[in-house]
């Protein structure tokens, strides 16, 4: 399988081996990469950033593709686009990053809360069915720890006015069908977190195949102009100022961060290749453990294992959850929740009047879903040691 271990966690005799959840896998390239825009003096959104778009999109099988500061400003930036506002309802699975859901009171809309899937850690799309009115504008299918939503699913159960918006944050280089994500929907949101397959330190992208939504996005992306600070810079006539004509945002990738972008996105298909052979490797060796159930992969679905989250069942597990991460981290092994159930935290549960138990499936995995370590920084000890200290338990 590819390597990427020259910076990875490495066994220290003196120490117990450290093996984090997660690390980024960067190195020379990426850093070379730095020295044009630096050089240049162009450090801001400029040529980096439409050739970090352009391969992003020829990648992902998007005709559009623009890059932002951040996956939330990502979400952000689609549902501006979209027009939504007051008295709009967007459906939000209760399994997600917090993210998900702040971006719909963002625009002053509502988030409509769904259950997920204990399979899946998805939406439910049956649930789904039953949240859809005459306000519903749009729908955030979550592509949770880099598995897709069934959006064909999801398309069969929603009328035509209501928008699919694919939170892609963990799934670059993942598959639906056959089918890269964020061309799957309306509009795709990624993020570029060092926690997530490939990373630009912090960045997003919103990708849509529809034009006139792509227009809209990238004048909203900074501050509604209609002109680009690059071409103003190289237009013939340099006294000329874009009109603005929209409230708009400033949601700008800068080069550096899109230097970096250039050459992760050369390792994309790498990437993910390694982490499904060891995430295979972690269902063979870790299959026996039966209080430890492992992610599901419905067929036709490719995998980017953003993270591979494993649920407890502490009707039979040694021990319950918290006190396994406690154990496995004396043992030098990152772990956390796969994420929360949003429904459950402190500020949605008092401005929403959400009860305890109304979304079951969310707050079980909140509690009882644990991730451990798999990335590309990995070596084959770490595995190993992952495993054993698993079956130490």
């Amino acid at each position: 399988m590819p390597s990427h271990k020259s910076c990875g966690a490495q066994a220290n005799p003196k120490k117990h081996r450290e093996v984090a959840l997660s690390v980024p896998a960067t190195g020379d390239e990426e850093w070379q990469a730095l020295r044009a825009p630096i050089e240049s003096g162009w450090l801001t959104q400029g040529p980096r950033v439409a050739e970090f778009e352009k391969g992003f999109s020829a990648r992902h099988g998007v005709a559009h593709a623009i890059a932002t500061t951040s996956g939330t400003t990502a979400l952000h930036l689609a549902l501006a686009a979209l027009g939504i506002g007051p008295g709009d309802e967007v459906i939000v699975p209760a399994f997600t990053w917090v993210a998900t859901a702040n971006v719909v009171l963002y625009t002053g809309a509502t988030p409509i809360f769904v259950d997920v899937r204990s399979d899946t850690y998805n939406l439910d799309i049956d649930a789904v069915a039953q949240l859809v009115t005459k306000r519903t504008r749009a729908v955030i299918a979550v592509h949770l720890f880099g598995l897709c939503a069934d959006i064909d699913a999801l398309k069969r159960i929603l009328p035509d006015n209501v928008s699919i918006i694919e939170d892609a944050a963990c799934a670059a280089g993942s598959a639906y069908k056959g089918k890269a994500p964020g061309g799957l929907g309306t509009l795709g949101c990624f993020s570029f977190h060092p926690r997530k397959s490939i990373t630009t330190g912090e960045g997003g992208m919103l990708t849509t195949n529809d034009p006139v939504l792509a227009e809209r996005a990238a004048a909203l992306r900074s501050h509604g102009a209609t002109l680009s600070d690059e071409a103003r810079r190289h237009g013939p006539a340099p006294h000329r100022m874009p009109d603005i004509n929209m409230l708009g945002f400033n949601y700008r990738m800068s080069d550096l961060q899109a230097a970096v972008g250039v050459v992760q996105l050369t390792k994309l298909d790498e990437f993910i290749d390694e982490r499904n052979h060891w995430a295979k490797w972690y269902h063979d060796k870790l299959a026996d453990l039966r209080w430890l159930k492992l992610p599901h992969v419905p067929e036709n679905s490719r995998h980017a294992w953003q993270a591979f989250v494993t649920i407890v069942d502490e009707t039979i597990s040694p021990l319950p959850r918290n006190a396994i991460m406690e154990m496995l981290q004396k043992r030098g092994i990152g772990t956390r929740p796969g994420t929360h159930a949003v429904t459950d935290l402190g500020y949605y549960r008092d401005t929403h009047g959400i009860q305890a138990g109304e979304y079951p499936v969310a707050s079980y995995l909140d509690q009882c879903s644990m991730a451990i370590p798999l990335h590309n920084r990995m070596s084959d000890a770490d595995y190993q040691h992952v495993a054993q200290a698993l079956h130490d338990l």
